[in-house]
Order: C-alpha cells, then sequence, then structure tokens
C-alpha cells in the first residue's frame, strides 16, 4: 500500500541470489521506481550469481592460504566470478566449476585472459543482449569498431581501458592483422576484454580470422550475438523478411562480390524470391540494381533503403529497382545504409519514409 504517512518502516525491493542480496529502496517516495530500479538490477545479474558466490565460500579458506593479499587476491577473486569458473555455474556443470577454480589456485598470480567478441547490435543502446551489458562491465578493456556508437561503448566499466580500433570504410585505423595480434597479447597478459563489434560479430564482422589468431595462440574466448543491421533495417520498415507464399529465403551480402561476368549466386536468388539485404551498399547500389536486372529481376521490384537502423537519427527511403542507382550520387547518407530488396518488401510500412524517385529526378533535371 502506497501510504507513507501510515507506515513505521519501510520494506525494500529485493533482488535476491541468496546468499548474494540486493535492497532498493526510496524512503517512501516512490515504490513502483524501486521495483523498476530491481527489475534492472535483476537483468543485470546473472541468474547463477548465488550459487556461484556459495561456491565462492568453499575456495575462501584455501585462497587465504595459497593467494597473497592485495593485487593477487583481487585478480583471483576476479578470474572465479567473471572467468571460466561463472560460466561452468552458468550451463550447471559444478564439477567443471571446481576444476576452474583449482586451476585458478594452482595458477597463483599467472591468471588467464579471455576475449569475449560480443555484437553491438545495430545503433541502439537497448538492443544490446543481457550478455553483451554483462561482460561490459566486467571487461578490462574494451575494443571496439568505428561503427559502435559511443553510447554502446560508455555501458562499460568505468575505469576499462577503451581502444578504437577504426574498421571503417576508407577509414581504418588499424589492420586486420593488427587487431588480431592486439586481442592475442592482451589475452596472455591476463586481460578480459570485450572485442565489441556492430551489429553481428559473425556475418560481415571479420570474427572469423580473430577467432582464428586466438585458437592458434590459445587464448580463450567466446562469440555473444547481436541484432544485425537487417533486422532492425526490417522492424524500422514493419517488413517481413519472410513472407508466406512470397518470400522463403533471406539472402545477406555486400554486393561487393560482383565483379566479371558470372553473376554470384544470390542473385538467381533474388530472381526465385528471396529477400536480399545489401550490407554497406550505397556505393555498390548502381552495380547491384544493374546486375539484378541482367539476372532476370523485375525494374519494379520493390526496394528499401534505411541509413542507421534503429537509431534515433535514422533516414528511410524506399522505390523500385530502378531508383537504387540514384543511391550512390546521396552524399548526405554517411552513417551505415542497409538495403533491402524483394516481392516481400512491398508489404513494408512507407509512411515515415521518402520516396528515392524524388531525389532520382533532381538528378536528372540537374
Amino acid at each position: 500500500m502506497d501510504r507513507p504517512e501510515l507506515c513505521d518502516f519501510y520494506t525494500p525491493a529485493l533482488v535476491n541470489r541468496a546468499p548474494l542480496a540486493v535492497a532498493i529502496g526510496t524512503e517512501g517516495a516512490g515504490p513502483v521506481l524501486a521495483q523498476m530500479v530491481r527489475a534492472r538490477v535483476d537483468q543485470m545479474l546473472s541468474p547463477s550469481l548465488g550459487a556461484l558466490a556459495h561456491l565462492a565460500t568453499q575456495y575462501r579458506d584455501a585462497v587465504d592460504r595459497l593467494v597473497p593479499r592485495g593485487l593477487a587476491r583481487r585478480r583471483f577473486w576476479k578470474a572465479f566470478f567473471t572467468g571460466d569458473t561463472a560460466r561452468a555455474v552458468e550451463r550447471g556443470d559444478v564439477a567443471a566449476a571446481r576444476r576452474s577454480a583449482s586451476s585458478l589456485l594452482a595458477a597463483g598470480e599467472d591468471i588467464p585472459g579471455h576475449i569475449a567478441l560480443v555484437g553491438a547490435g545495430p545503433g541502439a543502446e537497448d538492443l544490446l543482449t543481457l550478455r553483451a551489458q554483462r561482460l561490459l562491465m566486467e571487461a578490462d578493456v574494451i575494443v571496439y569498431d568505428a561503427l559502435v556508437p559511443e553510447a554502446v561503448v560508455a555501458m562499460g566499466r568505468r575505469d576499462a581501458e577503451r581502444i578504437s580500433v577504426g574498421k571503417r570504410k576508407g577509414c581504418h585505423s588499424k589492420s586486420q592483422e593488427e587487431i588480431n595480434d592486439l586481442l592475442v597479447a592482451l589475452g596472455r597478459a591476463g586481460k578480459r576484454v570485450v572485442r565489441l563489434k556492430s551489429g553481428d560479430p559473425l556475418i560481415f564482422g571479420r570474427a572469423g580470422e580473430e577467432m582464428a589468431a586466438l585458437r592458434e595462440a590459445s587464448v580463450s574466448y567466446e562469440v555473444v550475438p547481436g541484432v544485425t543491421a537487417a533486422f532492425a533495417a526490417a522492424a524500422d520498415f514493419e517488413l517481413p523478411l519472410t513472407l508466406r507464399g512470397i518470400a522463403s529465403s533471406i539472402v545477406f551480402t555486400t554486393g561487393h562480390d560482383l565483379k566479371g561476368r558470372t553473376l554470384p549466386d544470390w542473385a538467381s536468388l533474388a530472381v526465385s524470391g528471396a529477400t536480399i539485404a545489401v550490407y554497406m551498399g550505397r556505393s555498390v547500389a548502381a552495380d547491384v540494381a544493374g546486375r539484378l536486372v541482367e539476372a532476370g529481376l523485375s525494374p519494379d521490384t520493390a526496394v528499401a533503403v534505411i541509413e542507421n537502423a534503429s537509431r534515433d537519427d535514422r533516414r528511410l527511403l524506399h522505390g523500385t529497382l530502378s531508383d537504387l542507382p540514384s543511391l550512390a550520387e546521396r552524399s548526405e547518407l554517411t552513417g551505415p545504409v542497409m538495403t533491402l530488396i524483394g516481392d516481400a518488401v512491398a508489404g513494408a510500412n512507407f509512411e515515415r519514409s521518402k520516396a528515392l524517385a524524388t531525389y532520382k529526378h533532381q538528378l536528372e533535371r540537374a
């Protein structure tokens, strides 16, 4: 009952991860606010944290005997609560958790590092996954690409080191090989690292090269999926990427394989009804349109284009395949551009979108 004047005491909202408990109170100012904060804290804390805390109590005496006080002991407990031991408890594998904790004790001050290849999503902070947010709060170092918004990078721990590695068209502050070497070096130095990539790390994120380098160096790593730009673009347009009886498959491409006389497989899939999602496609829009028409796709096929999908500053455009070449002249579109092509696109909501044809006609008159 929200009647502070009738109350002798206040009961806080609780987040229970026994033996760990977090109490949130507002001194009666707003019980609903306390519940909202509790919900946010509850999301941030792993459901297995209580079991992990209980396991920690069983190792306290051994840690007191074997691990020196100060930095070494803080590093041990940080690795215990954020590393392989914690991940094993999350899986419900208590035996593996005990083996991991024992290995940490045996390692002394030589605690291994860990790299998380994390999808930052398309740009909106609230599309970051809960696991990604937890890892950001645990990271010693955050290595991020240029397309990751500063607001997402800022969600990491305040004292974490932040390293920008560029990776934007025409502006790479580090080569891929240099990034691979950096991740390996940080892992070998015992750092907890979040490698933050725009969208999903496994879709045009070059995660394969980084995983190969980490495997070769025997550095522990994991992959955390993110919302890829195609899905965010479809949501902004209220567009079903698959539509019964019209489109039963989706193709992700950059369009940069349109070289030579041979058409790529995805062009023929477009003709058979697949929805095509073209990443980073503004500069190759004319090539994409021309080759798809050459493959037999109708010039009247619906097209949806978005800059900065999911973000407040997004811009939406629509038209047909014949309008797409004008996109290459839109120099004001400086953010990441996603293009969706196919019959299913015709079912999108274009009320908040501008017509590509308008700009096309302006170019023709000029």
